[in-house]
């Protein structure tokens, strides 16, 4: 009999356990049934055992894990979660990677810290500082209170910072000025108050910046950032007619949303131009400041502050989105695949075909050009926009992320990493094959992005197709789930309930063939079938003799005729 994994002292196992313990009543759980067949063979013991001290080993002798871990815990104390989304945060643990809510580097170093909408209460601890290799902090959509602590503008690899709609109040701490890799930052929504932040100026990659409906006050300081939000701060200068007010310097590209007087001003001032003008005698003059009055006026029109106008971008330019995520021109991936050529086609699937690209800046990419029933009608494009954020949100280090997207044209394109060491799928059927550590690995890294969609995301993402060829394999050959949230993108609804079962033959859950309604169970089932595949290594419908080869479930037959047989 297998020994019962949750009392074993190393947590390299843990991430797997949730899912089968969560599933373990359900009529066929491969991933249960598995669990022990996986662990059967003597010299998988001996191999889990020399892992056990190496692992441990490296994990005490490693002594930033170890400031990690107390910077995790410091957070944690500080703050009160009623859901227990951070219950498994264990102080006397070494690996902090394997912890909800955290996603760490190839290295082992935590990169991320995401607890969006946990309804979190509580103050944010100041040892948030001591993760020096955070990336990203995610924080948005809880009831955290309290003032920002300077300390985060210790953390030199930060690129996105979003605590908003939360209950901070204080000021914008000057220290924010140093975080020179910072690009997106979110302080909307919160009680803020004090002078305008100037420090913030002088990032020099930010890209966006929102810290409306606050109570920040003084002049606005001159600001390359493109995408830039203040409305809903009262005291701010637009609406102040004091001296102080006229050393605000506004860029005139940007768009800003002040009050009614202002603009009042503003046109009043350009009209007085005109006049002058007009009473100059130049009439030429005269018609071409009307001429660039208007173009002006178009331009600012259509370049909202939040940079969601529905226009094509001018060729070249960035449109930075919720969480980092790009949107692209038609014309740049048009230009980075060739014109979609298909000599750049790295795969066809159910939801279209994906081709590699170049981008200008030489950074190579894998963009997935959706089917044509994924554009819609009405208001597609627009639910297009907001499944695509919500996938964009769903940030760990076995999830592929979504770097982009282009709505433009009735096309619909994803923009992805491009991942050399191609699929599970294709891997497993190479020459060399795949040692047995590596698929153990595969195996748990695609258990633990898929708990993370299960179980962190909010809401719940329901992949549907889960499968060797959707998982891909990184530099390091660690396992990525694509493909999460694209069959939700499809369908153009709320409801998991759908009209088009969505997914692979031999792969797709009993229940959801005959009900069309998915669950997570539809994902374990998939990832049984995964599991198979990786012990196997064959595809599921290459089991079988004669006209059953093809038939649905071919692979499943082959193990319960073997099981029988006490193979």
């Amino acid at each position: 009999m297998a020994p019962d994994l949750k009392t074993s002292s190393c947590s390299v196992f843990h991430p797997l356990l949730p899912v089968g313990h969560m599933y373990q009543n359900t009529p066929f759980s491969p991933v249960c049934s598995l669990s022990a067949a996986l662990m059967a063979p003597k010299c998988f013991f001996s191999s889990l055992f020399v892992l056990f001290f190496s692992f441990c080993n490296v994990a005490f002798s490693f002594e930033p894990l170890n400031m990690e871990v107390e910077a995790l815990i410091a957070i944690r104390s500080g703050l009160h979660d009623p859901h227990g989304v951070l219950s498994n945060w264990d102080e006397d643990s070494v690996d902090p990677c394997s912890w909800a809510m955290i996603t760490c580097s190839p290295d082992n170093l935590v990169i991320g810290l995401g607890a969006p909408s946990q309804n979190l209460s509580g103050t944010l601890s100041g040892r948030i500082g001591n993760l020096t290799n955070l990336q990203q902090v995610l924080l948005q959509n809880n009831n955290i209170s309290g003032e920002l602590p300077p300390e985060l503008g210790l953390l030199p690899k930060l690129q996105s910072l979003d605590l908003s709609n939360n209950g901070f109040s204080g000021s914008v701490p000057e220290s924010l000025g140093h975080l020179a890799s910072l690009r997106y930052l979110r302080l909307n929504n919160n009680s803020l108050s004090g002078s305008f932040p100037e420090s913030l100026s002088r990032i020099p990659q930010l890209s966006f910046l929102d810290l409306s409906y606050n109570n920040l006050s003084g002049p606005v300081p001159l600001f390359p950032t493109r995408t830039f939000n203040i409305v809903g701060n009262p005291l701010i200068c637009g609406n102040r007619r004091t001296e102080e007010c006229s050393r605000t310097a506004i860029p005139s590209s940007l768009p800003f949303l002040l009050d009614s007087s202002a603009q009042k001003r503003s046109k009043a001032k350009k009209l007085g131009i005109a006049m002058g003008a007009s009473v100059g005698g130049s009439s030429l003059l005269l018609l071409l400041a009307l001429v660039l009055f208007l173009c002006r006026r178009k331009r600012q029109k259509n370049q909202w502050i939040l940079g969601l106008g529905d226009r094509e971008e001018e060729e070249g330019a960035v449109m930075v989105g919720l969480g980092n995520l790009r949107r692209f021109t038609l014309r740049e991936l048009r230009a980075a695949t060739e014109n979609f050529s298909g000599r750049n086609v790295l795969g066809k699937g159910g939801f279209g075909h994906v081709y590699r690209g170049r981008l200008a800046d030489s950074t190579v990419v894998a963009v997935k050009r959706l089917r044509a029933d994924a554009v819609g009608s009405g208001n597609g494009e627009a639910q297009f926009r907001t499944e695509v954020e919500m996938i964009s949100l769903a940030v760990h280090r076995n999830l592929l992320r979504l770097l982009g997207y282009c709505a433009a044209s009735g096309e619909r394109l994803l923009v992805y990493p491009f991942m050399p060491n191609g699929s599970v799928a294709a891997r497993l059927r190479g020459k060399p094959p795949l040692d047995w550590s590596t698929r153990k690995r595969i195996a748990l890294g695609a258990a633990r992005g898929l708990l993370y969609l299960h179980e962190q995301c909010d809401p719940k993402i329901i992949h549907r197709d889960v499968k060797a060829a959707n998982v891909l394999l990184d530099d390091c050959c660690e396992a990525v789930v694509g493909d999460f949230g694209l069959a939700k993108l499809l369908d153009h609804g709320d409801s998991h309930v759908t009209t088009a079962v969505r997914g692979t033959v031999g792969h797709i859950a009993p229940e959801y063939l005959s009900t069309g309604q998915s669950s997570d169970k539809t994902d374990v089932f998939g990832f049984g079938i995964l599991l198979l595949e990786l012990i196997s290594g064959r595809r599921v419908l290459e089991f079988g003799k004669g006209p059953n080869q093809n038939q649905k479930g071919a692979m499943l037959d082959w193990v319960y005729a073997n099981y029988h047989l006490g193979h």
